[in-house]
C-alpha cells in the first residue's frame, strides 16, 4: 500500500485526492494547505482525511511512502526537494520548477536518494494523445512536417507565473514526446496586458531536429476554450480536438507532394494533391488524471518512471526558460545546447 501526501489542495490538490483514492494499492495519509478554508472543504467530501497547514510537521507526524506537490509553481523546488530529502516519492504538478538548473538538482538528488520522480505531465496520459503518438511513431503519417497547438481560455489568470509557464507547458510536454526529441531553437512574442510583467497572451515556434517545426498559440484571454492539436506528415495529417469528447481525433489521408517530370525541354517538378478519406479512430475515454496517477504508483513499486521523469521534465523547463528569454528579447531566436 503506497500511503500518499497531497500539498496544495487548491484545484488540482483535491483531485489528486479523489483519483488516488479510487485506486487499489494507494491511500491518502493527509492533505496540506496553508488556507484553513480549502481544508475544511475538502474535509467536507472526504471527513476521515487528516489535514494540517504544516508540511514539515505533517512528514513527522504520519507515515507516507510518496508526495503529491499541487502547489504554486514557484513553491516546487522547496516542496519537491523536503519531500525526497525526507525519502519520499513524489509527483510534482507542473512545471517541475522554474529553471532548469534546479529540474536538473531535483533529478540528481532523486537518483541519490533512490526515489521516483514524476512530473504531472497529465496530457501525455491522455488517450488522444497517445493514440496520436501510436500513430506517429508506426509511420502511417509519414515523416511529421509541423506541429500546430492552440490553447486558449478566458483565465483562470494566474499571477505567479506567465501562460508559457501555464499553459504552454503541456504543448512543450506533448510536443517533445511526440517527437521523441527536444528543439535547438526557440522563438516567442506575446502579449502583457492584466498585470505588470506577465505575459498572458503567446505565439511560440519551436524548431526540432530533422527541421520539423511546432508552433503554439496560448492565451488567458479568448472568449473561447480551445485545445487542438494538427499534425502534417508527408503522408497524411491529423486533427486532435480535446472537447470532442467521443471522437478527439480525425486522420486525414490528404496532402501534397512534388514529383519530377521530365520532357525534351529539361526537367521540370509538379505538384500534385490528394484528398481522400477522412477517419475516426476509436479512442477509449479514460480519466488522464487518474490514469497518470496508476502510472505514478507502478513507477513507485517498479522504481521507474515511464513517462514525465526528471529528465523529460529538465528538458521540459528548458524549453519554457528560452520561451521567457525570446520573450524578453522580442522574438530574437534562442539556441537551446
Amino acid at each position: 500500500m503506497t500511503r500518499v501526501i497531497v500539498v496544495g489542495c487548491g484545484h488540482w490538490g483535491p483531485l489528486h485526492v479523489r483519483a488516488f483514492e479510487t485506486l487499489p494499492g494507494a491511500e491518502v495519509a493527509a492533505a496540506v494547505d496553508s488556507d484553513p478554508a480549502r481544508l475544511s472543504r475538502l474535509k467536507a467530501l472526504h471527513p476521515g482525511l487528516r489535514t494540517g497547514t504544516d508540511f514539515a510537521r505533517m512528514l513527522k507526524a504520519v507515515k507516507a511512502d510518496a508526495a503529491v506537490i499541487a502547489t504554486p509553481s514557484a513553491t516546487h523546488y522547496r516542496l519537491v526537494r523536503v519531500a525526497l530529502e525526507h525519502g519520499l516519492h513524489v509527483l510534482c504538478e507542473k512545471p517541475l520548477c522554474l529553471t532548469s538548473s534546479e529540474a536538473l538538482e531535483l533529478g540528481a538528488l532523486a537518483r541519490r536518494k533512490k526515489r521516483v520522480l514524476m512530473t504531472g505531465h497529465v496530457f501525455l496520459f491522455n488517450a488522444g494523445i497517445v493514440k496520436l503518438k501510436e500513430l506517429i511513431d508506426s509511420g502511417e503519417l509519414g515523416g511529421i512536417h509541423y506541429l500546430s497547438f492552440t490553447r486558449t481560455n478566458l483565465g483562470p489568470i494566474r499571477s505567479d507565473v506567465n501562460v508559457a509557464y501555464d499553459l504552454a507547458a503541456h504543448d512543450v510536454s506533448i510536443a517533445n514526446w511526440l517527437l521523441d526529441a527536444e528543439p535547438r531553437r526557440v522563438s516567442a512574442t506575446g502579449g502583457v496586458f492584466l498585470q505588470d510583467r506577465i505575459h498572458d497572451v503567446l505565439f511560440a515556434t519551436l524548431t526540432y531536429p530533422e527541421d520539423r517545426l511546432v508552433h503554439i498559440q496560448a492565451s488567458w484571454l479568448n472568449p473561447k476554450k480551445v485545445r487542438q492539436l494538427t499534425v502534417v506528415g508527408a503522408k497524411k495529417m491529423v486533427s486532435w480536438d480535446d472537447l470532442e469528447l467521443n471522437s478527439p481525433l480525425a486522420v486525414y489521408d490528404r496532402g501534397a507532394q512534388v514529383t519530377p517530370e521530365y520532357s525534351s525541354y529539361g526537367e521540370f517538378l509538379r505538384v500534385s494533391m490528394w484528398d481522400a478519406d477522412v477517419r475516426l479512430p476509436k479512442v477509449r475515454t479514460q480519466e488522464p488524471l487518474k490514469v497518470q496517477n496508476e502510472a505514478f504508483l507502478e513507477a513507485v513499486r517498479t522504481g521507474k518512471a515511464s513517462r514525465s521523469g526528471p529528465g523529460f521534465s529538465a528538458e521540459v523547463v528548458a524549453v519554457l526558460e528560452a520561451i521567457n528569454e525570446s520573450l524578453a528579447k522580442d522574438g530574437e531566436p534562442v539556441e537551446l545546447s
